[in-house]
């Protein structure tokens, strides 16, 4: 709570714009520390355990520091979660230390299949899908003869989350959400496919997501 507080919502994007510009000479790189501080102190609400405030204001200013350090313009996203993670590592160890944390949830079989279920479900099902569907070839996406830009390896990413979703849907018995991921992706796709106005594009399209959905409402089923 006090990182997430003193991380998110008591830092301004001011404060963070001048520690990216001043480094280690922004006053608000101290100030931040100190807000850090403070709030695990309160928090904890307990005097002996005084130096786990002191350890986290500590470590927030070494990751930080090395954040702002070697941070630049293209690796800005990967720093963001690096840094993010070594605050959670450090916050994970102190717990782990007092045994209030522990990995005993890795014996539990059906968290164990449930985890490996939703891992199949990422870029393993992905690779199956784009394996079954190697024998057409996608059309591109044309609009007046122009072809239209699409993102980066969005349509992974998008069959992954709709998978996880439907998949968790599944496990919470709500099927209807199921039929709101078929809809909402049918409404998004219609106008794309209505503009193309190819045959084959559409077919292409129905068969991935039909596959996709498909592993993921087995894999479900298989799982409960």
């Amino acid at each position: 709570m006090a990182h997430l507080f003193g991380d998110f919502i008591l830092q301004p994007n001011s404060w963070v714009a001048e520690k990216e510009s001043k480094k280690l000479k922004s006053k608000y790189l101290y100030l931040h520390v100190l807000i850090h501080t403070i709030l695990s102190f309160i928090l904890l609400w307990d005097l002996q355990l005084w130096w786990i405030a002191v350890l986290v204001g500590i470590t927030h200013f070494m990751i930080d520091a090395a954040k702002l350090s070697f941070q630049t313009v293209n690796n800005k996203k990967n720093w963001f979660f690096i840094d993010q993670l070594l605050h959670i590592l450090v916050i994970g160890g102190v717990s782990f230390y007092f045994n209030e944390f522990n990995f005993e949830f890795f014996k539990n079989q059906d968290f164990l299949k449930i985890l490996v279920a939703a891992l199949f479900l990422t870029t393993p099902a992905s690779i199956f899908i784009k394996i079954l569907l190697s024998s057409w070839t996608p059309v591109p996406e044309t609009v007046n003869n122009i072809q239209s830009e699409s993102l980066s390896s969005a349509g992974k990413y998008i069959g992954i989350l709709e998978r996880l979703l439907v998949f968790t849907f599944i496990l919470v018995n709500h099927w209807e959400g199921v039929g709101f991921m078929v809809a909402a992706k049918s409404v998004f796709r219609f106008s794309d496919l209505a503009q193309a106005k190819q045959r084959k594009l559409t077919e292409y399209v129905l068969i991935g997501t039909l596959l996709s959905f498909g592993m993921a409402v087995l894999t479900g089923i298989l799982i409960k």
